[in-house]
């Protein structure tokens, strides 16, 4: 007998995939900021290096347990769609964020929006969970 995984399985492996190379190309800012100034470790004191940095970062802080979190809703059943819109405002978050971040260490609409983006994601992730955690 052949393991058929459930249908919300592909929504959520499709946005980890996502999340996943929202980390690559954040990470890809780094390193592009470090070969230009010439720095292998720390900031040295270069804003662009700060904030790409920062903005790579931030996503490492969010994106685990919004991978976490897309993997369980996968696991308990949830509708593709439910997963797909956490997936949606994960990526659109973090992707928004980070582009904000490494832009200006400022006051931004890109990580204004970015956090709440991400935030309405987890929110919504939890009260999925939450739901489907109450029997």
């Amino acid at each position: 007998m052949e393991f058929a995984p459930p249908p919300a399985a592909h929504a959520a492996a499709l946005w980890s995939g996502l999340l996943l190379l929202t980390l690559l190309a954040l990470a890809v800012l780094v390193v592009r900021a470090r070969r230009r100034h010439n720095v292998l470790i720390g900031d040295g004191g270069e804003p662009d290096l700060i904030r790409a940095t920062r903005a790579f970062g931030n996503a490492a802080e969010y994106a685990p347990a919004g991978i976490g979190a897309l993997a369980i809703l996968a696991v308990v059943g949830a509708a593709p769609g439910m997963v797909h819109l956490v997936g949606a405002l994960l990526v659109l978050g973090r992707a928004a964020h980070g582009w904000g971040l490494s832009r200006s260490a400022g006051t931004s609409v890109g990580r204004a929006s970015g956090t709440l983006l991400t935030w309405l994601g987890f929110l919504c992730a939890a009260a999925i969970l939450l739901f489907y955690g109450v029997p």
